[in-house]
């Protein structure tokens, strides 16, 4: 009796039937994905290091504008460099906010991936059982094909020794070959039907197997859709972001290049000379010295009051004060030059006015 033959290809007891094997098309798909997930993660860093990066530059140009001294004398390149200050300022916070878009972008990818990585987990557990159960079930063919092929030799040998046995015409030989053949027969067409069972129910397996692989690599398919969707986005409204920051950036730049541009020279000489002249003749002598010099009305004589020093300032002239920030000084007059007469520790001097705040 031939042996019944498996509806795989390149079956046989020796080999692997190819047809039932882990499909390996299935292995480079969860390479695929691993390699996407990996991807989502890259840009999550990038964003999360650009938006750490943004709110220090932010943070850093809101401190340098809110700490910057300059009152000066001069005054259009004054009302310059205090819009200065202040655009540096909000071009810090611009940033910051920067940051914060950024982080919610972010927000945003890891949660995309995190349920793109809980949807795969449930189908590649589904294909793992499936391919399970039909590794299973093809083991247990090739172990019913590799008995039934031996319950078909000893079933020829039977009736081969059965057939020499007649020849030699002994009865009793005869008959007892002719009951062996016969049940070494019905042992082979058992284990056919067996055999036949198992090939019946490994296709069957296999059948759910591909319905599931099928089922499984179009999840797969639209995943990888939105994944690049995503992305693409992310990064697209990335950049419009950081475009328009730019743009921003200078804008507020420009109004202070505007300011600039109302800065003439002559001007702010001619203004200083007028609000600052002591006038054209020299004070008269008084028994060899001179008279006491008329004192303008814009130094202000104040009651004493005490303020606290924000930052630190170091004498530059004689008749200045040194202060360092966190000191408490007392202010004598507070003139309109900018310049305070104040007294720390029983010396007294002149200091910067914007250095210091009320207590």
């Amino acid at each position: 009796m031939p042996p019944f033959k498996c509806p795989g290809k390149n079956c046989s007891t020796k080999t692997t039937c190819k047809e039932f094997t882990f499909h390996t098309g299935y292995e480079v798909l969860v390479q695929r994905l691993l390699e996407g997930k990996k991807m989502c993660k890259d840009v999550e860093d990038l964003l999360k290091q650009r938006a750490q990066a943004e709110e220090r530059y932010g943070k850093e140009l809101v401190q340098i504008a809110r700490k910057a001294g300059g009152q000066t004398e001069i005054n259009t390149l004054k009302e310059a460099f205090e819009m200065l200050k202040q655009q540096i300022e909000s071009v810090g916070n611009s940033h910051i906010q920067l940051a914060v878009m950024l982080k919610e972008e972010l927000k945003g990818i890891e949660e995309f991936r995190e349920r793109q990585k809980e949807q795969r987990k449930k189908y590649e557990s589904a294909m793992e059982r499936m391919q399970k159960s039909k590794l299973s079930h093809y083991k247990k063919t090739m172990e019913s094909k590799r008995s039934y092929e031996q319950k078909c030799r000893e079933a020829d040998e039977a009736e081969q020794s059965f057939e020499r046995t007649s020849a030699a015409g002994n009865p009793k030989q005869t008959e007892k070959s002719q009951n062996k053949a016969k049940q070494c027969r019905d042992a082979a067409n058992e284990a056919e039907n067996v055999y036949k069972q198992n090939i019946e129910q490994l296709d069957k397996v296999r059948t759910e197997w591909e319905q599931e692989h099928i089922k499984t690599c179009e999840v797969f398919q639209l995943q990888e859709c939105d994944r690049i969707t995503i992305l693409r986005n992310s990064l697209w409204v990335h950049c419009n972001q950081l475009s328009l920051q730019c743009v921003k950036d200078d804008e507020m730049y420009e109004e202070v290049r505007v300011s600039l541009e109302n800065c003439v020279v002559e001007s702010d000489i001619d203004y200083f000379i007028k609000t600052k002249m002591t006038g054209t003749q020299p004070p008269e002598r008084t028994e060899g010295v001179y008279a006491s010099i008329f004192v303008s009305e814009q130094a202000e004589i104040t009651s004493s009051q005490d303020y606290r020093v924000l930052y630190d300032y170091t004498a530059q002239n004689v008749d200045e004060l040194d202060i360092s920030e966190g000191d408490t000084v007392v202010v004598i007059a507070e003139n309109e030059d900018g310049w305070w007469t104040a007294e720390r520790n029983g010396q007294r001097g002149f200091v910067p006015g914007s250095y210091l705040e009320k207590l």
